[in-house]
């Protein structure tokens, strides 16, 4: 009797272990592999839905679909998650938000029109969602779409009034499209009703210069300026403005200031200086700038213009030191110098190294003079 007891005991505590052995082939994939998602386990969740069995006739096939291209969007696949959710799709409607992966997905890959038209599957489930009226904008207007792009962004701000974005957004589809002076007069309301910061100005600035509008450019960045006198991409912005616009006295005063700073703005403030006429005030920001060779081949042109052969030609050794006599413009330069004081030998010794063709005419025309020189000194002293 003893034995029997203890017999019918071990049989009752084997009967669980016996149950799951008979359940081992009733794991549910398509659970496990959504509880695998969820933990952004994603091997496991692959290993999962790998393992579902498609042609079951309890399967739901649909579903097996829908976590298939979540774990496609969760590994960057695009292209396999788009294939995914199409799949899922064809088996029924699916949820907003999984609309919402496909035109994502559909985006990145540059099917903007699959992009519309997932979002408009989506329904009015996303209709307070910001990002989808930005992304349904640009595909838009990827599509070149331009009307509805910004009708887009019209509709969103209506719905959205306090989100600066739409109407940035729009103001620089209208400077896209050559509408500078409506993008202008917007971009004047944007900076007034929304505290815009520096960042805007320099970008509303930027986008009209490069759309060729430099007065309405000036007028944005030279306020920007006001605003925030000590922003370094403001007075950038606007030094490149002038630049565009042939100011240079005022880019390079701009620069200047920035060089304060950052000292590797002085060789540019240099130049700017030499092109708006200012070469003595050129030659004294040179003077600071620390890259030898930047300096060196800065102030070698700077002394020729200033008609100073003597001291220009003086630099050969500091050229030679600074191993920049391998750059043609340079050894012209130098042997411009060395003609203009006289010595003729060296000057030679340097122009009969340059091969750049426009270089080389340049080269001929002052062998002839210093031939000429030669055959009547008196001629050239």
């Amino acid at each position: 009797m003893k034995f029997l007891l203890i017999l019918t005991l071990l049989l009752l505590a084997l009967q669980p272990a016996i149950a799951d052995d008979d359940n081992a082939d009733e794991v549910n994939y398509l659970e496990l592999a959504s509880l695998m998602l969820k933990d952004n386990n994603l091997e496991r969740a692959a290993i999962a839905l790998s393992s579902v069995d498609l042609d079951a006739e309890d399967t739901d096939v649909k579903r097996y679909h829908v976590l298939n291209g979540l774990l496609q969007v969760r590994k960057g696949e695009n292209q396999a998650a788009i294939d995914a959710f199409v799949a899922a799709k064809t088996l029924g409607e699916v949820d907003s938000v999984i609309n919402v992966y496909l035109a994502q997905s559909a985006f990145a890959t540059e099917q903007y029109q699959m992009a519309i038209d997932a979002l408009n599957s989506a329904g009015d489930a996303v209709a307070t969602i910001p990002s989808v009226y930005h992304m349904r904008g640009q595909s838009h207007w990827l599509l070149k779409q331009y009307d509805m792009a910004i009708a887009v962004m019209d509709q969103a701000s209506l719905i959205f009034p306090q989100d600066a974005a739409f109407p940035r957004r729009k103001i620089f589809y209208l400077i896209e499209l050559g509408l500078n002076s409506t993008a202008a007069e917007l971009g004047l309301e944007y900076l007034e009703k929304y505290q815009a910061d520096a960042d805007d100005y320099v970008g509303i600035g930027n986008a009209l210069r490069a759309s060729g509008n430099l007065i309405l450019a000036l007028r944005f960045l030279e306020r920007a300026k006001l605003k925030f006198p000590n922003h370094p991409d403001v007075a950038k912005a606007l030094a490149a403005t002038y630049i565009s616009n042939q100011s240079f006295h005022a880019a390079a005063g701009l620069v200047h200031q920035l060089a304060l700073t950052d000292k590797a703005l002085l060789s540019e403030a240099a130049e700017l200086y030499r092109r708006s006429g200012q070469r003595h005030l050129a030659l004294t920001v040179n003077s600071l700038v620390d890259d030898q060779r930047q300096k060196l081949k800065q102030r070698l042109g700077l002394l020729i213009e200033l008609g100073n052969f003597e001291q220009a030609a003086n630099m050969e050794q500091d050229i030679l030191r600074n191993r920049i006599d391998d750059d043609e413009n340079i050894q012209y330069a130098l042997a411009y110098a060395l003609f203009k004081v006289g010595d003729y030998d060296k000057a030679e010794s340097y122009l009969s190294r340059i091969t750049d063709a426009q270089l080389f005419q340049r080269a001929v025309e002052v062998r002839k003079i210093m031939a000429d020189c030669a055959a009547e000194v008196w001629r050239c002293q």
